[in-house]
């Protein structure tokens, strides 16, 4: 009993994540449809039609080579012709991580790895009665999981394609050490010349993961008329690392022309100077998880003293490196990195390699437009923090050793309610300001406020998960069924109509966007006319949705500033214990413009000299 209610609970606070929400219940493998079938360049492909949407479906289609053996670390090639046709009608492999929920995958050999490095597969969804003529809009989506954990299976976009008559393309992509991993000896030192540079130059860049969303949009390009889209009109979006990714698109010189809208959904970026992901953790500046840091522990793994290894690797020519790191297999690879929340590992990403991605500040590219500026929507979630706060052993307790309960809820609200803020403020507020001033008035942004869960065994799922991060996306894929039933519904059933027209609604806006640049006032031309980001004081600025009862949807004037969030914090009279308030000073304002050093030795009641950072 205690193991049941423990894994309803859990399961349901995972499902903040969103994907939770949108895997498919387990059916039988659907059977291939003659009708549906397509010719792409490599070969024939057999989907099958979806008898709940009555769209057309195609799953773990080959869109680049298998990158194993001597691809490891490699750009992506191409996929191999094939000679008879596919029957697409399986998902394809996740690519290699820790065993999670959000990736629902055998491990037979019981050591916490699932997936396979042969994993660059992708999903078609499009419209009944879509042919090679049709020529809609393709909604490009990049999954989230901390770019450590995921794939494009539960990401069923049928009913998005149906209600926008849009083609929807979601595919996976390297994660982890294999998707961004960067060591002098994976550089060549002969690039190849020419236009092949495009893409085999980059095997020195470390951005693999990157690359293979390239390589996806590359296959868009030749192949998805054959399937009813338009290669002239894409729209990538993305959430969470999805939406990191997306917008790494976005100032990626290799994308320019690739991709002609962006939709970034609790995302931002920064870039990872090549330094942080090779060099030592102590003295160099470098990630606790770096190339060097992996290779040391590997040996330590295999009998090494920590001396010795680290003297190893510092002694290793080139041939020996590659050796080693080519050589070892993916599972082992994988436990030296140590799983955190949901499955994710803590490696850098994102690496300044000045082909794949800048070198330079992207704040800085951005405001010279010196990026691929297109149509944007960026958006957050009210209570983002919430998820991870929730999950968390400093937030909740667990009574009788099942039952969760908020430790301190006023405390709790607090918290969320500062982290979730910085999170909007730099993923949204910040960005599309300087979006706007770069790009004029095809910038849009909103704020997800729906927050109408249920209870489950007394536990208000509405307070501690609230607008959580990844709540919104069952709303934009319009599927909510699936595994949540199984461990627990988390919605109010008294509220599902209202939920249900919030989700027509956004996928409304969405798949507007997606045909025309602009969400205006939805495919139905019904809905609120979302106006676009203003830098003018007191206007309009962002949408908000929201059921009726909160108000519904509506635009909004707010807008986050780093000096608003400190008026407030240096207004609040809330806190409790003055290490809470200087920790919340030190979490939203150390590194940036605002951090004070006098302001913040003289906070509240006392001061925070005593209380270093």
């Amino acid at each position: 009993m205690r193991k049941w209610i423990f894994v309803l609970v859990a399961g349901v606070v995972l499902v903040g994540v969103g994907v939770a929400l949108l895997v498919r219940a387990p059916v039988e493998v659907p059977v291939a449809d003659p009708s549906t079938r397509v010719e792409t360049a490599q070969g024939a492909v057999v989907g099958f039609v979806e008898a709940d949407t009555g769209s057309k479906v195609w799953l773990g289609i080959p869109f680049a080579a298998a990158p194993v053996g001597d691809l490891r670390w490699r750009a992506p090639r191409p996929a191999p012709a094939w000679d008879a046709p596919i029957e697409a009608v399986m998902l394809g492999s996740a690519c290699v991580q820790h065993r999670n929920t959000l990736a629902d995958f055998d491990d037979p050999d019981e050591d916490g790895v699932i997936g396979s490095e042969d994993c660059l597969y992708l999903n078609v969804y499009a419209p009944a009665g879509t042919d090679s003529g049709s020529s809609l809009p393709v909604m490009f989506w990049i999954h989230g999981g901390g770019n450590s954990v995921g794939h494009a299976g539960p990401y069923h976009g049928g009913t998005l394609a149906e209600v926008g008559d849009v083609v929807v393309v979601a595919l996976n992509y390297r994660l982890g050490p294999f998707g961004w991993f960067s060591h002098p000896a994976l550089r060549d030192e002969a690039l190849v010349a020419g236009d092949v540079r495009r893409w085999f130059g980059a095997d020195a860049s470390g951005n693999y993961g990157t690359l293979d969303l390239l390589q996806g949009l590359a296959w868009v390009r030749e192949n998805i008329a054959a399937f009813g889209g338009d290669p002239d009109n894409v729209t990538v979006f993305g959430e969470s690392a999805g939406g990191t990714n997306a917008l790494s698109l976005m100032v990626s010189p290799l994308a320019a022309g690739m991709f002609h809208r962006a939709i970034v959904q609790s995302g931002g970026i920064q870039v990872t100077p090549r330094s942080t992901g090779e060099g030592w953790a102590d003295g160099e500046r470098g990630h606790e998880r770096s190339s060097r840091e992996v290779m040391a522990a590997l040996l330590q793994r295999r009998g090494e003293s920590a001396r010795q290894a680290r003297e190893l690797v510092d002694a290793m020519d080139t041939g020996a490196a590659r050796t080693l790191l080519y050589e070892t297999p993916a599972a082992e690879l994988m436990a030296l990195y140590e799983p955190q929340a949901m499955g994710m590992v803590g490696a850098p990403a994102l690496f300044a390699d000045g082909l794949v991605l800048p070198s330079a500040n992207v704040p800085d590219l951005l405001r010279r437009r010196n990026y691929n500026a297109v149509p944007v929507i960026v958006g957050a979630n009210r209570d983002e923090a919430k998820l991870f706060m929730a999950m968390s052993p400093e937030w909740v307790e667990r009574r009788f050793g099942f039952l969760p309960r908020l430790k301190d809820p006023e405390a709790y609200d607090r918290a969320a309610r500062y982290r979730s803020e910085l999170w909007r403020h730099r993923g949204v507020d910040s960005l599309a300001r300087t979006l706007h001033a770069a790009q004029g008035s095809n910038v849009f942004a909103y704020r997800f406020d729906w927050d109408e869960e249920g209870s489950i065994l007394g536990f208000d799922l509405a307070r501690a998960m609230g607008a959580g991060h990844g709540l919104e996306l069952a709303f934009v894929f319009g599927r909510f069924e699936g595994t949540a039933a199984a461990i627990g519904d988390i919605y109010d059933e008294a509220r599902v109509p209202e939920r249900d027209a919030l989700s027509q609604t956004m996928m409304s806006y969405w798949t507007e966007f997606a045909h025309n640049g602009d969400p205006g006032r939805g495919r139905s031309g019904e809905e609120v006319r979302w106006l676009p980001w203003s830098n003018v004081d007191r206007a309009p600025r962002i949408v908000v949705f929201d059921t009726p009862a909160d108000g519904g949807v509506r635009m909004s004037p707010e807008e986050l500033t780093l000096a608003g969030m400190k008026a407030r914090l240096l207004a609040d009279e809330s806190f409790a214990h003055q290490r809470e308030r200087c920790d919340t000073y030190a979490q939203l304002f150390r590194g940036s413009s605002a951090w004070d050093e006098a302001e913040y030795a003289t906070l509240g009641d006392g001061g925070c000299t005593n209380l270093p950072p």
